[in-house]
């Protein structure tokens, strides 16, 4: 998102705020917080805490829930469709932007969608798009925007565009992690996110891919450290390397064998070419590849911004008409790398 903004800043003031309900869904929302149920999801605790502190470092506007100073906008661009501030998107344009894998749609997904309006239930990124709410939807991959349509998107609605935090995988190779010619298994905040995890059966699992060849361990940034490494320690060869944060792009980019669960990283080593294992199956995960284009994909997510915000009609029929602008990866090159 915030490479987005710096691309719009041009035309438009950007602010920046959490994800957030408001309007019909506001009484649930907040019972769901003070209870503490959203305390392991990226609207509550620490991971709310970094994304406030990345806010903080790059001195970005902070209008949280349009509270803090209540301006109408002009434009929302969003990365969920699940929980959406409902008032104020129903009154302003909006483009959502895919952020990285859903996760699976299994049984109590379908169920969710089948018998109620509240994609929220499912506690994961399962059924975004099933609102159908946002005008314009930018998706990583023609693959995924079959996925979507499948989901309760509009046909009309979708765009392939990329995205920018998976658009460019080949640039990782040239990377300062140290050790390179391992397997690396990166785990998921399963757990913390109120899914069953056999993690002893996982980690033996990982441990027979190995096949005596170097381990490293990355935990998902939502686990519970402490007990995370415990397991390893436990159940994982002696000598297996552990890291609780860090760089996984990176690590994967080193690696001769990539292990995940439910992870958004299968990606890179897919589009590395290294072989991978996952919960999710392999074969679909490659449909869905998010399309490389050279780190150009805030560039085109900009452009859709830039030109529907002066378009006077809705999301689709904006696609109708719409035509790209040119783009080049040097000068978002360059824009990253003042950050």
């Amino acid at each position: 998102m915030h490479r987005v903004a710096q691309l719009l800043e041009d035309e438009y003031e950007p602010y920046f705020s959490q994800l957030y309900y408001d309007g019909w869904m506001r009484g649930f929302y907040e019972w769901l917080l003070r209870n503490e149920l959203l305390k392991t999801t990226i609207v509550q605790g620490h991971i709310k805490e970094k994304a406030d502190k990345y806010l903080a470092e790059h001195r970005l506007r902070n209008d949280f829930e349009n509270r803090v100073l209540g301006h109408d906008y002009d434009l929302i661009v969003c990365c969920s469709d699940i929980i959406v501030p409902w008032p104020l998107l129903a009154k302003t344009k909006s483009v959502f932007v895919q952020e990285g894998m859903t996760d699976p749609l299994n049984l109590w997904a379908r169920l969710v969608k089948r018998f109620t309006n509240f994609p929220i239930l499912t506690i994961s990124t399962a059924l975004n798009g099933m609102n159908n709410c946002c005008d314009v939807y930018c998706v990583a991959s023609p693959g995924y925007a079959e996925h979507f349509q499948k989901i309760g998107v509009d046909k009309e609605k979708l765009i392939v565009t990329g995205i920018p935090n998976f658009d460019d995988i080949e640039k990782l190779r040239t990377n300062s992690f140290p050790h390179r010619g391992y397997v690396l298994v990166a785990t998921t905040d399963m757990r913390e996110t109120f899914r069953p995890d056999n993690r002893k059966k996982f980690i033996r699992h990982a441990t027979r891919i190995a096949a005596g060849r170097p381990m490293i361990f990355k935990f998902h940034p939502n686990e519970n450290m402490e007990r995370a490494t415990a397991e390893v320690k436990k159940y994982a060869p002696p000598g297996t390397r552990i890291y609780t944060s860090g760089n996984t792009e990176e690590m994967i980019a080193n690696s001769v064998e990539l292990v995940t669960q439910y992870s958004t990283v299968a990606y890179v080593g897919l589009a590395l070419g290294i072989p991978v294992h996952s919960y999710f199956d392999v074969e679909d995960l490659k449909r869905k590849l998010p399309i490389q284009n050279g780190g150009t994909s805030a560039q085109r997510i900009a452009d859709i911004c830039r030109q529907f915000g002066r378009f006077e009609g809705s999301g689709s029929a904006f696609l109708r008409q719409y035509r790209p602008a040119a783009v080049s990866a040097a000068p978002l090159a360059a824009k990253a790398a003042a950050l």
